[in-house]
């Protein structure tokens, strides 16, 4: 019997358990005496069902990290084992092979020990196995019975049923925040290692990105080798500067149409069909660019006697990836004219203005701080973006201001230096975590701006 189906067969107690309880609270529901009953029945139901469940899931989910240790330590028991390499990755190699004969998924062994052990291993996990099985059983039983003989009209079922709820939704709360710390610790703990091979003042003002020359022992530690600049310029020039120069005016004049406008048959269509562009995958956005966009800017740069021109250029990959986060921009700034209070407009126009100055003069500075946050989302959106960068842009950390040249990003490197095999003991790997973090702060700090001046906004006209 498989693991899966130890889960289904306490699952099934469960169910058991919870008509089992609902059957019994349903008899006391109108008691002789008349009083009230405390808790519904399916509360009752529920009451019994935790007591079965959570007590043999608690034990099965320990008992499958501690039951490969038990049979392992029964495999090493066994005779057989005085033939085990001593070396420990040819015994852990051997052992692997044992386990692969056991399950059936190794048809024969290299090693002699291993078919020896093979059905010494099959027979401890299902020995082990039919132990945790057991436990589990008594442990739902037990549990179940416990929690059935308390039941009686009065038995306050449904305050206990909602404080385990409140238990697991807070828990579910907290995964968020122990994800959020295990992140940041993670990045800070790799960054402080490579801080002591790299000074952090030639990382963040280095002018000279190459860690694939830095790992020679001749280089180790050179001041130039790890200059992060043109990485951040790379991000900076593509995430926030094209890209947003082609987000904003037409995310905002999107948003413009339709809230002012658009009938709204057209806005009904319309605005679907704008945030399916939210939904297409970067690989696919990455294609476009390196397929049709960055050939035309190339020929446009030749016919134009543009120097400097790639095949693979900031340009290309700017226009794109701001295509790709208009319906950032458009979404935020579409509900953030729609929120202005329609007194506002209507003031505007019964003073004479016009549909377009009232626009220019009333609703856009309303939705300003709206709009803003929006900008400041799509912004840390497009710096964290990869795969267009990749595909279009290069890998060449150039320090320039020629849209038509390679550039690459915080975000590439990271990809190539943690690409393959690597070492992480090494500058060049542990390089990436240190991008990561600023990388990481950076947008913390964006997001931190965004949510500020949305919060300002919703206080204003809510």
């Amino acid at each position: 019997m498989s693991s899966s189906a130890i889960l289904v067969l306490v699952l099934g107690l469960g169910v058991i358990a919870w008509f089992t309880a609902r059957a019994r609270a349903m008899a006391f529901a109108v008691p002789a005496s008349g009083a009230r009953p405390h808790s519904r029945p399916n509360y009752h139901g529920w009451y019994v069902a935790l007591w079965v469940l959570v007590p043999a899931c608690l034990f099965l989910a320990i008992w499958s990290f501690a039951a490969p240790g038990l049979v392992l330590h029964d495999v090493l028991q066994a005779p057989a084992a005085a033939g085990l390499p001593a070396e420990p990755m040819e015994r852990a190699s051997v052992l692997a092979e044992v386990r692969g004969l056991a399950d059936g998924s190794v048809a024969a062994g290299f090693n002699p020990a291993s078919e020896q052990l093979a059905p010494v291993y099959k027979a401890a996990s299902q020995r082990y196995m039919w132990i945790g099985l057991g436990l589990a059983v008594l442990l739902a039983v037990a549990g179940g019975a416990f929690a059935f003989f308390r039941l009686k009209p009065d038995f306050r079922a449904r305050t206990r049923v909602e404080r385990v709820v409140m238990i697991c939704l807070l828990g579910a709360s907290l995964i968020a925040i122990f994800t959020t710390i295990g992140i940041v610790a993670s990045l800070l703990l790799e960054s402080l290692r490579f801080f002591q091979k790299i000074s952090p003042v030639d990382f963040v003002f280095g002018l000279v990105w190459s860690p694939q020359t830095a790992i020679r022992a001749d280089q180790v530690g050179s001041s130039g080798a790890f200059g992060a600049v043109p990485l951040f310029w790379g991000t900076v020039f593509i995430g926030a500067i094209i890209a947003m120069i082609v987000a904003i005016p037409l995310g905002l004049m999107s948003a413009i149409y339709l809230t002012q406008y658009a009938r709204p048959q057209v806005r009904t269509w319309m605005k679907p069909i704008l945030e399916i562009l939210a939904g297409v995958p970067t690989v696919v956005y990455g294609y476009f660019a390196a397929l049709t966009v960055a050939p035309a800017l190339r020929n446009f740069a030749a016919w134009a006697g543009i120097p400097g021109a790639s095949s693979e250029s900031a340009l290309a990959a700017g226009l794109v990836m701001g295509i790709m986060i208009i319906p950032f921009v458009s979404s935020m700034a579409d509900d953030s004219i729609a929120a202005v209070p329609q007194s506002m407009r209507d003031g505007s126009l019964a003073m004479g203005a016009t549909t377009s100055e009232t626009i220019k003069r009333v609703l856009v500075p309303a939705a300003l701080p709206g709009v803003v946050g929006g900008v400041l989302l799509a912004v840390s959106r497009a710096i964290g973006e990869t795969m267009i960068v990749v595909m279009a842009a290069g890998l060449a950390a150039n320090l320039t201001l020629n849209p038509f040249a390679s550039v690459t990003t915080v975000t590439t490197q990271i990809v190539q230096l943690l690409t393959g095999d690597q070492e992480f003991d090494s500058a060049k790997t542990l390089a990436a975590f240190a991008l990561g973090l600023v990388l990481f702060l950076v947008t913390l700090l964006l997001n931190i701006i965004a949510l500020a001046v949305v919060k300002k906004y919703r206080e204003s006209y809510e």
